[in-house]
């Protein structure tokens, strides 16, 4: 798959095609959908790439005459379809503990949350989506994959792709959810141009990452901390997970990682700062 850098963002297109263009403003709310809201209006989009598939942001570029050390991270907040029954049955995907030290330590964010997750968790979803300090991006409604292979994970069907999406949406607008950006993570980071061409009708961006945390089933809170600090350059965007059950040391590598960052001179900003 070929990379394209234009206007500072990374771009994935089809195979051989060339990124789309400077970034435009979020686009007008889906036919079925309500208004957006201000957040998503403002929130910094990039425009359509080859074919009028769906762009893909990985990481902001590197200014050509300075480097501003900046860096987003990012936190997945998974639930498949499936998964009620094991959340019936106690099992945790929420992290409130993650979500209070973000508030304590100020550190602006992105969650990637699936619909299912906002359904689940209706009062924290709208309680961390009208906190200024996160903005609340699609992970899907099911958590399933967009291409396969992809770590086991079902598969859902190209037809069913964009509902799949806009059944976010419409679960963070049933809980409350104010603070929504046009961005989407494919579930597992999997997708292929037919996952693109899908989706392309919901205008939103693909937000992929160039920092892999390891949190996921991690039980060392060092390792992780060590692996983000390693990766991170400036423009770098993080994944990590903000699921207790799937991701249970996260909250505790999180208050090593931003201090250090913090004393290496960088500054933290949400995904929507680092598109601009």
């Amino acid at each position: 798959m070929a990379t394209a850098v234009v206007m500072g963002t990374v771009l994935v297109g089809c195979s051989g095609g060339n990124g789309g263009g400077p970034a435009k403003p979020a686009p007008a709310a889906p036919k079925h959908g309500k208004p957006l809201t201000d957040t998503a209006r403002t929130a910094p989009t990039v425009a359509p790439g080859p074919g009028g598939l769906t762009p893909v942001f990985e990481r902001a570029a590197e200014p050509a005459t300075r480097v501003e050390k900046t860096v987003a991270l990012t936190f997945d907040a998974d639930m498949t379809a499936g998964q009620g029954p094991r959340a019936a049955r106690g099992e945790h995907f929420d992290n409130p503990a993650l979500i209070a030290s973000l508030r304590k330590l100020n550190v602006p964010s992105t969650i990637f949350m699936t619909g299912r997750w906002a359904d689940q968790y209706p009062d924290q979803a709208k309680a961390i989506g009208n906190d200024p300090l996160f903005e609340i991006a699609n992970h899907s409604y099911s958590h399933y994959a967009f291409a396969s292979p992809c770590y086991g994970l079902p598969v859902v069907a190209k037809n069913a792709m964009q509902a799949d999406v806009d059944r976010a949406f419409a679960a963070f607008r049933k809980a409350g959810v104010r603070n929504v950006v046009p961005y989407f993570r494919f579930p597992g980071g999997c997708y292929n141009d037919e996952a693109l061409r899908a989706i392309a009708p919901t205008k939103v961006t693909a937000v992929q990452w160039d920092v892999v945390s390891g949190d996921a089933f991690a039980t060392d809170a060092d390792a992780v901390a060590e692996q983000v600090l390693a990766g991170v350059r400036p423009g770098s965007l993080v994944v990590m997970h903000c699921t207790r059950s799937a991701a249970p040391v996260t909250e505790q590598a999180l208050r090593r990682i931003v201090p250090e960052l913090r004393r290496r001179g960088y500054r933290l900003v949400k995904v929507s700062d680092l598109m601009r």
